[in-house]
């Protein structure tokens, strides 16, 4: 087994209880939990006051919101309400953050390959489609027909709060599948906010939008200064928006499709890294200065400037938009006329029943023709938690409501509509998650292994059909995998090809800072058919795993490293260690190493004599192993 020599033996039976936590997910880094909490009971808390407000101060309401506002030089000048500054200013800032994130993710996320993007993409499709003829169905003869996009939309910044506060115990694939389809669905969104819903389009100042949308796309090879450069022209092609009749939020979403993104390059973050280090030994301005700007270049401006907004966003522009438009008056009046109004039905069918119905039963067509990839975690039960929150349109179905609707008296039944299915679904999802978790097994089923062994997949040492498998769950940098792979050596070394073990990735990335670069690493030499001479590589070294290490120990092995250092950057190996990760949490596996006989979780010593016996006990019990063939001792 020379690919797995490893010089460490097994550790006592008591060390097992001193092993490493697991991290997050990756999923779970793609939004900070508390941040989601925090703005979507901020957006609550809006919401509550704008209603509150609309219907104690009689009128005080509109009134405040129609406060008109003066900016120019000159004879230039721009007027607006209050309202309009936030639904066309403050919006826009919302709408370019939602296309940094759409840019992000076909470009180095979930949505760069399409055996991954499949099922959010179809999911998102019919949660676009269906809820838009459900509403046409409901709404059919009130005159209100053509305001089918007030039920298209989902609302991320709740759906994700919504998800963090009620979503199941084990919620990082269905996150994963559900911000996918978040990014599709608000494509959509915007897609038909540009075509359906724009007046008096004027084409002559789009040209002057796309002379300065050319300029944002080549301000990324100015050497210095881009963030005045990017300001000046995003306040142009907003302005050219506006002039146009083109809603101006849509220039934020056009601006940000032409923000660079990437992943970090890792020779740029160890350059920074060195300056630090020359800043930590000679502490002077200079220095200070060249550390932050090369640390800072090191990561894309997408990614800098969707961490540098998300705050504002959730806690500023979002419950601003909220006091702004969820002001409706509910008189009995309103109420009675909501009651009977089949524009208020059709809100609630198309959101509640219509995103249930899209989304819930386009990915179970999906999974019954076995199209795309699910992973261990994504079930039926949890879609249709997640596919309930969908039903959640507030943000983009009240814009929208502003968009397709004048008369005032709709549009308070239509906000109600928005409201009352916005509650509904985020109570629906509520019971189906419990409910789900309620009935779904604790013990036993998370004691099997979630995805079986797959030889086109799976990094695997040994015969594919041997009778023996252990699969361990590990980190190139945790002490005690060593350990526990070295055990695996020892088990080898007696059961020869009767055993093939699988390595997958559980990376400690709050105690081991380099191990997911590791993981990443190995799937990149994997990719030039080396991941098992890569794997003792990196454990024969486990406290020099920086970029430049591992860079040298490609190059040591002999790999193409100019194909290497490409392939570390591909979405193809983020997305296989991540999957690794979900993996690991749809079981809950905790600590690392974890491993797997037969397909079982082993649980106490992983000396080598106690992984012998529990593979001879688990073959014999599943029938693999004629119990009464001799021991292999």
């Amino acid at each position: 087994m020379d690919n797995l020599t490893l010089i460490q033996r097994s550790p006592d039976p008591e060390q097992i209880a001193e092993r490493s936590r697991t991290p997050h997910s990756i999923a779970e880094k793609i939004r900070s939990l508390g941040q989601n909490r925090i703005g979507a009971l901020l957006l609550l808390l809006a919401t509550a006051v704008a209603i509150v407000w609309a219907n104690v101060a009689t009128g005080a309401y509109e009134s405040f919101w129609e406060t008109h506002l003066t900016v120019g030089v000159g004879d230039i000048q721009l007027d607006f309400t209050l309202h309009a500054l936030v639904n066309d200013a403050l919006m826009a800032i919302f709408f370019f953050t939602v296309g940094l994130e759409v840019r992000r993710e076909f470009a180095i996320g979930e949505l760069t390959s399409w055996s991954r993007a499949v099922v959010p993409v179809v999911a998102a499709v019919a949660g676009l489609a269906i809820p838009a003829l459900l509403f046409v169905l409901v709404a059919r003869g009130s005159g209100y027909e053509h305001a089918w996009g007030i039920v298209i939309s989902t609302d991320t910044a709740f759906l994700v709060g919504a998800l963090a506060l009620v979503g199941p115990r084990i919620p990082g694939r269905l996150r994963v599948f559900l911000l996918a389809l978040a990014v599709v669905d608000d494509i959509g969104a915007l897609s038909i906010i540009a075509l359906v819903y724009t007046e008096n389009f004027q084409p002559l100042p789009l040209l002057v939008a796309a002379v300065g949308l050319a300029g944002v796309y080549f301000a990324r090879y100015l050497p210095t200064g881009r963030g005045p450069v990017y300001a000046t022209l995003a306040i142009i092609v907003w302005l050219a928006f506006l002039a146009s009749g083109v809603h101006p939020t849509l220039a934020g979403v056009a601006i940000a499709l032409l923000v660079p993104v990437y992943r970090p390059d890792r020779r740029d973050v160890e350059h920074a890294l060195e300056l630090a280090r020359t800043f930590r030994q000679s502490p002077n301005s200079e220095y200070a200065r060249a550390a932050a700007n090369s640390l800072r270049e090191s990561i894309s401006i997408n990614e800098r400037l969707q961490s540098a907004y998300a705050p504002y966003i959730a806690y500023v522009i979002l419950p601003l938009f909220a006091l702004a438009n969820a002001g409706v008056v509910l008189s009995p009046e309103i109420l009675s006329g909501a009651l009977r109004s089949p524009l208020t039905w059709g809100i609630v069918a198309g959101l509640v029943v219509g995103k249930l119905l899209g989304v819930l039963g386009s990915t179970a067509l999906l999974k019954l023709s076995r199209l795309g990839e699910f992973g261990a975690g994504l079930t039926l039960d949890r879609i249709a938690g997640g596919a309930a929150l969908c039903g959640i349109g507030f943000t983009i179905s009240l814009f929208i409501v502003d968009l397709s609707i004048g008369d005032e008296e709709a549009q308070n039944e239509a906000r109600v509509g928005v409201l009352a299915a916005s509650v509904i679904a985020f109570l629906l999802a509520t019971v189906i998650f419990r409910i789900s978790d309620a009935v779904r097994p604790r013990g036993d089923a998370r004691q099997a292994l979630a995805r079986p062994v797959d030889p086109l997949r799976d990094h695997i040492f040994g015969p594919a059909d041997a009778p023996y498998t252990i699969v361990e769950y590990g980190d190139f940098q945790c002490g005690f995998c060593l350990k526990a792979s070295g055990s695996i050596q020892e088990v080898h070394d007696v059961l020869g090809d009767r055993l093939r073990y699988v390595w997958r990735h559980a990376p400690l990335t709050q105690y081991h800072p380099n191990a997911l670069a590791g993981a990443e690493a190995s799937e990149a030499a994997a990719m030039q058919g080396r991941f098992f001479e890569f794997e003792r590589g990196l454990f024969a070294d486990q406290e020099n795993q920086r970029p430049s290490d591992i860079i040298r120990l490609a190059r040591d092995l002999g790999l193409d490293v100019e194909r290497f250092e490409r392939d570390l950057t591909s979405p193809e190996v983020t997305g296989r260690v991540q999957d690794d990760v979900l993996d690991a949490e749809a079981m809950g596996i905790t600590a690392v190493p974890t491993l797997f006989v037969n397909g079982r979780r082993h649980t106490g010593p992983y000396d080598a004599q106690s992984l012998i016996r529990a593979l001879e006990r688990t073959a014999a019990e599943s029938g693999q192993i004629d119990p009464a063939a001799p021991a292999a001792h």
